[in-house]
């Protein structure tokens, strides 16, 4: 038996909306992830861009659990001594709240060109609004996803 490998023309791309309010950081990124690589389809093939198109809403409003708040993030600007750093607080109460969300998604890829072309197919807005009401996205709701399955013994 051969292996099944996707065609393009027999990729069906699909458009998810998922609304971030309250979810926890890294819960919604490896759900993006997951959904940007096409994981998700039965169908799935590593060297193709299978994910779906996602947009998620509310950014800013997303949860960090611990002290990560406080965690510090670095850069370096390329001048000599010029090293810089912000909290992820202040971040997300800056002026680009999304930033958080799309970089955490982006180091939970695979480093390549793939992933960067997968990364093209992420939309992510700090509040509620959205440009993409045309593409009729179907509504994902993380929050049933996140639900631990307790057994009640």
């Amino acid at each position: 038996m051969k292996t099944y490998t996707a065609k393009p023309a027999e990729i069906e791309k699909k458009w998810i909306l998922i609304d971030a309010e309250g979810i926890v950081l890294g819960r919604l990124a490896s759900i993006i992830a997951m959904r940007l690589r096409g994981k998700h389809k039965a169908t799935f093939t590593p060297h193709m861009d299978m994910g779906d198109n996602i947009i998620v809403i509310n950014a800013d409003k997303i949860q960090l659990t611990g002290n990560k708040r406080n965690k510090p993030n670095y850069w370096h600007t390329g001048y000599p001594g010029g090293i810089k750093s912000r909290t992820t607080g202040q971040i997300l109460e800056g002026k680009f709240p999304e930033r958080v969300v799309t970089q955490a998604v982006k180091r939970m890829l695979p480093g390549g060109p793939l992933s960067r072309q997968q990364m093209t197919n992420l939309r992510v807005y700090a509040g509620a609004e959205h440009p993409h009401e045309a593409q009729q996205p179907e509504v994902l709701d993380v929050r049933v996803m996140n639900t631990k399955n307790t057994r009640s013994a």
